[in-house]
């Protein structure tokens, strides 16, 4: 499909100013928003959260100090306009994004998608799993999101790794999960020669070159839910949880995996925006900008 015209830098992620913008031909990193919101069971807002990481990411810092420079200058990105979406039709929103991240893909471009809630990787992941025969997806979330559906919804937020691993080959490697259904026992010890999960509980005594041994060398996707952080630090969600991920505890993985494999696409999703938790919007909008700068700035 022929890709909108990306938004002016100063409307994009980031609200660079003329002078710090490239096109799209120029650019490495390309932001997809696609707040999808049909399938929320607890608390909503998932279709306000790409604007809102778009609005929040002019206050962030761009000069990262990991890496001693300002690392958007590196790979350079755009961000496209969000496009009309039927929330209640979910199997067609997901073939609505998979068209764009496809067309990002055939650009040769790094597809960002801002979720929206969680059911949009089960679109993001389709191009690049016909793409990739090795490919794996690094998951960080409160959920294992591996029932079969859930409320009649075959495409439901609470199946998104599911409808992953619906593509045979893929390895899945999941981070911070404090949640798990008795439904999704059985799926899970049948598959457990390519799902590892890493419980949350158990963070303590996480050793990282073990959580990233079945990454290495292949090409990697991105999914993180919000809601792997812990409550306390992510309240913006629709379902926060105790007991879960702080800031460097995802860093450090996602800047090990960066380092043993290429990481090809991400997605941020399941954040509900509020109007007094705007630090909530910051945060997602700095863990993207850390997310590109680790896979694009290395």
């Amino acid at each position: 499909m022929a890709l909108p015209e990306a938004l002016p830098s100063e409307q994009g992620f980031l609200g660079l100013p003329p002078e710090d913008a490239v096109s799209f031909n120029e650019a490495q990193a390309v932001i997809i928003p696609f707040g999808l919101e049909g399938s929320v069971s607890y608390g909503g807002g998932t279709k306000l959260a790409p604007q809102a990481m778009i609005a929040a990411s002019p206050q962030l810092e761009l000069f990262d100090e990991e890496f001693w420079c300002e690392p958007f200058r590196k790979y350079g990105v755009v961000t496209l306009p969000e496009p009309k979406i039927d929330h209640t039709k979910i199997p067609e929103a997901l073939k609505q994004l998979e068209d764009l991240v496809e067309g990002v893909l055939a650009a040769g471009k790094f597809p960002m998608t801002f979720g929206g809630e969680h059911s949009i990787t089960a679109g993001t992941i389709r191009p690049f799993a016909k793409r990739y025969d090795n490919l794996a997806v690094l998951h960080f979330d409160a959920h294992a999101d591996l029932r079969d559906g859930y409320l009649g919804e075959h495409y439901s937020h609470a199946a998104a790794l599911r409808r992953v691993m619906d593509h045979e080959h893929i390895t899945l490697v999941s981070c911070g999960i404090r949640n798990i259904s008795a439904s999704e026992i059985p799926f899970l010890e049948a598959n457990r020669h390519r799902l590892h999960i890493h419980w949350a509980h158990d963070k303590n005594n996480w050793n990282i070159e073990d959580i990233i041994a079945p990454l290495i060398g292949k090409p990697v996707y991105l999914t993180f839910d919000v809601d792997g952080f812990d409550s306390s630090l992510m309240s913006a969600t629709g379902t926060p949880e105790p007991g879960g991920l702080f800031w460097d505890d995802a860093i450090k993985i996602i800047r090990a995996a960066s380092k043993a494999c290429h990481i090809v696409g991400a997605d941020v999703n399941e954040l509900s925006p509020r109007p007094e938790l705007h630090a909530c919007d910051f945060l997602a909008a700095k863990l993207a900008y850390k997310i590109l700068n680790h896979a694009l700035a290395k």
